[in-house]
């Protein structure tokens, strides 16, 4: 299965984002969007989710227009996590991660549904919060909650806008490689926004990186991102550090 964008135009008012952008998400792949502040990654995510009608292009799902789905088929497949999120902050986290499940729910949630909910939960090491309000945690914990939603939802493809933002190391990594471990698991596909070109380049299987409304570069990371491409997009020098556990960016 593939997730992408042909030929997209996107932006506001008289403002362009994005100027014909293809991109692609195939199911078992992990893509990290890059690039600065205002560069067009969240327009680009809100885009393919369907939140923004495209100025013009498509975003398509194995060839079709995802606009031809009704939103209760699109939920089953495509599962959204925004930068930050407000939405079901007065409810407990079970319930909150609960909601994932109603896209499959006619009446009300089934044993099969609560215990999919208390396995995203514990993957996203939030289970011991699952009485607690959600407006009671820490920007973290209340991301994990959020992530642990989506796990529940078990769409085809995730697609995250800078998820690991408001998460500590110790969970940024955790984030990435229980994701890593789902998406080879499940065959589903992530597109994620990230401003950690570390995480992009030891987590990922492509790049695509973004400046000025166009692709400058895509691809595997290991040749994608380079001290070139990093100055291009992003205007800093770096140095590429090898190491046994793997390469890493350093910022001169």
């Amino acid at each position: 299965m593939k997730l992408e964008t042909r030929d997209l135009v996107q932006g506001y008012g008289s403002s362009i984002i994005l100027d014909g952008v293809s991109v692609s998400v195939s199911s078992g792949e992990i893509v990290a969007l890059l690039g600065p502040n205002g560069s067009g990654k969240s327009t680009m995510i809100k885009t393919i989710c369907d939140i923004l009608p495209p100025k013009s292009g498509t975003v398509e799902l194995d060839g079709t227009d995802i606009r031809t789905y009704d939103s209760s088929e699109l939920a089953k497949i495509i599962s959204y996590v925004p930068q930050s999120s407000n939405a079901a902050v007065y409810t407990t986290v079970m319930d909150t991660v609960l909601l994932g499940r109603r896209p499959y729910v006619s009446w009300t949630y089934r044993p099969e549904d609560i215990q999919i909910a208390a396995s995203a939960m514990e993957r996203m090491n939030v289970d011991h919060l699952s009485d607690h309000n959600v407006s009671e945690l820490s920007g973290g914990q209340r991301q994990r909650v959020f992530l642990a939603r989506s796990l529940a939802q078990n769409p085809d493809f995730f697609i995250f806008d800078e998820p690991t933002s408001a998460l500590d190391l110790k969970f940024q990594m955790k984030t990435m490689i229980s994701m890593r471990e789902i998406i080879k698991e499940s065959g589903s596909g992530m597109m994620i926004a990230l401003h950690d070109i570390n995480l992009a380049l030891n987590y990922t299987d492509k790049v695509v990186m973004i400046k000025d409304a166009k692709i400058r570069a895509s691809g595997p990371p290991s040749t994608t991102i380079t001290k070139q491409t990093i100055r291009d997009v992003y205007g800093v020098e770096t140095e590429i550090i090898e190491t046994g556990s793997g390469r890493y960016i350093l910022p001169i």
